[in-house]
């Protein structure tokens, strides 16, 4: 493996970050916890350490500073970061199990696919293309008699998400997956006007962000700006379930509301956020929120300065843009699962020892959040960033690879106990330290729509 601060500067450099800022960082970078064909551990630590250094960077822009404060960051918490559904652990309560009963992986007649059923949507679209129960055996059996690229075309096209395992030679040869090569791990694209003056406050104090993300890439994003002092408010449709093994550990920091975009008061309630926002997160489908009139036309009318960023999970060029996807199905597609499958030597898929993707894409888009507010307030230009899980497998791609994948040594970090809404929990800090303070959550985590929309700091 190569020295990370490779990795560091390589993903800072795509961000357009000032390579100076790079002679402040300090990496404690030790070895082993994220094992894997792939650079893992190398995918943390230079994503951890690019949102770090970008809070720092925007740290420095607010305050007047002519130079960024130190910034620290250890490999143990990055990685910890990288497994913190994994590591949370309650005090005195349990938690529901993170996959539904069906989720998984299958064999098909030809090769394996991926069932991704954790919302009841999604599994019934699954369930009525199979036409059985929700029973693993019998979905086993019914998958059996499939083709696995015509199943999951099938549950695609009747609204559900699966994956077909295809080598990595395999998809860059697939049409639609020699369109996500060129994937970056982020891209920006300039559009607005300047914003509010934000001088003269602290890391992100006072930075109004709304929360249209899902699961884990999106909420790690907003969580990490939550933890620098941000304003982050969440909206979901009424009634909306999230998977309920992640709320404890994806809603800390984050205030949350229900809003119905598709009633008037729930436009109108929307449209006053949109106005208030210093940054709107999204990590719904492409297009999702045109259908409530909402394109990205009529947010920079509402506000010109606001900064969008967005996130999906095939990237933002031809057929897969608007595809429904998550982590375990992108590794799938692209080959990650069965290179890990080929390395180890098993039949089955591998996939990396962490939502890898997921945890890269939020802090990446942190770190791209960040410069964007920094660019407003040094340059009166307002940037969109935006980021896929594609483009956050192509960037891992291109780390150095292990020839094979050894035994991991135990992640264990110093878990923070806290309050939430379910009882007492211990959960990994946010990793990092800029001049010797870390980033610190003050809301505690909780159910969804349990605040009224609207913004603390108003």
């Amino acid at each position: 493996m190569r020295d990370v601060g490779q990795q560091v500067e390589q993903l800072w450099t795509t961000l357009g970050g000032v390579a100076s800022a790079l002679d402040r960082l300090t990496l404690n970078a030790r070895t082993g916890y994220l094992p894997s064909v792939y650079d893992v551990e190398g995918l943390a630590i230079a994503t951890v350490s690019a949102a770090t250094l970008a809070v720092a960077e925007l740290d420095a822009a607010r305050s007047g500073k002519a130079e960024i404060d130190a910034v620290e960051v250890d490999s143990l918490e990055a990685c910890a970061a990288f497994r913190s559904e994994a590591l949370l652990r309650p005090v005195g309560w349990e938690l529901p199990n993170p996959w539904d009963s069906v989720a998984g992986d299958y064999l098909a007649k030809d090769r394996w696919i991926r069932l991704h059923t954790n919302y009841p949507y999604h599994r019934e679209a699954t369930l009525r293309v199979l036409g059985v129960p929700a029973d693993r055996v019998l979905v086993a059996e019914a998958v059996a008699q499939w083709q696995a690229s015509e199943l999951e075309r099938r549950v695609v096209q009747e609204g559900g998400c699966a994956a077909t395992m295809y080598s990595e030679g395999e998809w860059e040869l697939l049409p639609d997956g020699a369109t996500t090569l060129a994937e970056p791990a982020c891209a920006f694209r300039q559009l607005g006007e300047r914003a509010e003056d934000l001088r003269d406050e602290r890391m992100l104090a006072g930075v109004r962000v709304l929360d249209l993300t899902r699961v884990i890439a999106g909420p790690e994003c907003t969580r990490v700006l939550a933890a620098h002092g941000a304003d982050v408010l969440r909206l979901d449709p009424p009634g909306f379930e999230e998977v309920p093994a992640l709320l404890p550990d994806m809603t800390v920091g984050k205030r949350c509301a229900f809003v119905d975009f598709a009633t008037p008061l729930g436009k109108a309630d929307f449209e006053r956020l949109l106005k208030e926002a210093h940054v709107l997160v999204v990590g719904y489908r492409s297009g999702a929120l045109d259908r409530f009139g909402f394109t990205l036309d009529h947010i920079h009318r509402l506000n010109p300065s606001l900064i969008v960023a967005r996130l999906n999970a095939y990237g933002w060029v031809g057929a897969l843009e608007h595809r429904r996807g998550f982590d375990s199905l992108v590794q799938m597609s692209c080959g990650i699962a069965a290179e890990g499958s080929r390395v180890k030597g098993v039949e089955m898929p591998f996939p990396l020892p962490a939502q890898a993707l997921d945890h890269g894409a939020g802090f990446v888009l942190a770190a791209a959040i960040c410069r964007a507010l920094t660019h407003q307030i040094l340059n009166g230009e307002t940037l969109h960033p935006s980021t896929s899980l594609i483009g956050i497998s192509n960037f891992l791609k291109s780390l150095p690879r292990q020839d094979r994948i050894a035994d991991a040594s135990p992640i264990q970090p110093e878990l923070i106990e806290a309050d939430s809404e379910w009882g007492r929990l211990k959960r990994a800090g946010c990793p990092g330290s800029i001049g010797g303070i870390r980033g610190r959550w003050l809301v505690s985590a909780g159910r969804l729509g349990r605040h009224e929309p609207r913004f603390a700091t108003l």
